[in-house]
């Protein structure tokens, strides 16, 4: 049985939300994680790395080191291995509010004769990872990363549109409105009550 590890910077995170004010930018981070964590919980064992416990369902919260994406990775798959071992590992952004348990399956479906599965963004950053031993992550996060994880052993690249279709701006929100999952769509729909516009 995989597990899974999402980064979450928390209410801290998604600075390009800012427009949304303090509150709803809070407001969206969280509900894209829990739909993430639900896309992913039917699966497998779901392990939520955040600088404080944001205390989603079904989730077992690891305390982010601080020091960027990859150390959160990092400290993410050490409590995996620790808890479930070191068989197979799928790390999920957590700003991916249109995933599926079907994306998840479709990125696993393609692990099986590579070290490692990957997602890449549009910008060529990387979305989501699936790893057939945890222990061959390297921490390559930022500019250009889908091409540093390609590198990285044997690879192949996956692109589900619900894991490429990552929220960064409001604009994002607006244009994938039709597919956001649950919890993302109740918040947008809290956000447009109190009259803010995503």
């Amino acid at each position: 049985m995989p597990g899974f590890v999402i980064p979450f910077h928390g209410a801290g995170g998604k600075t390009r939300l800012d427009s949304l004010g303090e509150r709803g930018r809070a407001l969206i981070a969280h509900a894209m994680a829990i739909d993430v964590a639900r896309a992913c919980a039917s699966l497998g064992p779901v392990l939520i790395v955040a600088p404080v416990d944001p205390g989603i369902v079904g989730t077992t919260f690891v305390a982010d080191p601080g020091g960027g994406q990859g150390a959160a990775v990092a400290a993410g798959l050490a409590a995996k291995v620790e808890r479930f071992g070191d068989d197979t590992a799928v790390v999920v952004n957590a700003d991916l509010p249109c995933v599926t348990t079907d994306d998840i399956e479709e990125l696993l479906a393609a692990l099986p004769g590579h070290a490692l599965a990957y997602v890449p963004a549009a910008d060529g950053t990387t979305n989501a990872l699936a790893f057939a031993n945890a222990n061959t992550f390297a921490p390559l996060y930022g500019a250009g990363s889908a091409s540093r994880f390609a590198a990285l052993g044997s690879s192949i690249a996956v692109s589900p549109t619900n894991l490429i279709d990552d929220v960064d701006t409001p604009n994002d929100l607006e244009r994938l409105a039709n597919r956001l999952g649950s919890a993302t769509r109740a918040a947008l729909a809290e956000l447009r009550a109190l009259g803010v516009a995503a």
